[in-house]
């Protein structure tokens, strides 16, 4: 009796081998712990959007956790980004007029490149991040663009954030 429940709490617990505590680094990024994000640079038209996407993906980072940001000097790998294009597409139309937007979607591209700081040749990895949100126009299109924009750099932060992070 006490063989076979031995054997029982043996096989639970051996049902679960496979899993392991702690991060699921990508192999290649094993050895960064430290991240130096500098300011993205902006290929769109929109004015100081760099400095809303550099804040995005420091936010996801941190929130993350896999890494830690820290200044050049201090970090294993420098996160360099380009904030390549701001796009906007029409959802929905009025009723009396197709061309009228009432609902646009904002898509927000960032492409970036994750070099190692003691060899700014060696590229550890790199890609292309796009995150999205939707907003209603209102009477000031520009502002109604304006308030959805961080919506869509968060989500492409989170998204540039999993590719480093998880390695999808």
């Amino acid at each position: 009796m006490k063989t076979a429940a031995a054997l029982l709490s043996f096989c639970c617990l051996v049902s679960c081998a496979g899993y392991q505590l702690g991060g699921v680094k990508p192999a290649s990024l094993a050895q960064i712990h430290n991240i130096s994000v500098p300011m993205f640079s902006n290929a769109s038209l929109h004015p100081r959007a760099e400095a809303l996407a550099t804040s995005a993906v420091a936010n996801a980072i941190v929130q993350d956790g896999t890494y830690k940001i820290s200044t050049a000097d201090r970090a294993d790998a420098i996160l360099e980004g380009k904030l390549a294009s701001i796009k906007y597409t029409a959802i929905r139309g009025t009723r009396r007029d197709t061309l009228l937007p009432e609902e646009l979607t904002s898509t927000a591209t960032i492409d970036w490149t994750l070099r190692d700081a003691r060899n700014p040749t060696k590229v550890l990895a790199s890609g292309t991040s796009v995150g999205t949100s939707q907003l209603f126009v209102s009477s000031n299109l520009q502002t109604a663009r304006n308030n959805a924009l961080p919506e869509a750099l968060e989500r492409a932060g989170e998204a540039l954030v999993s590719q480093i992070a998880n390695g999808y």
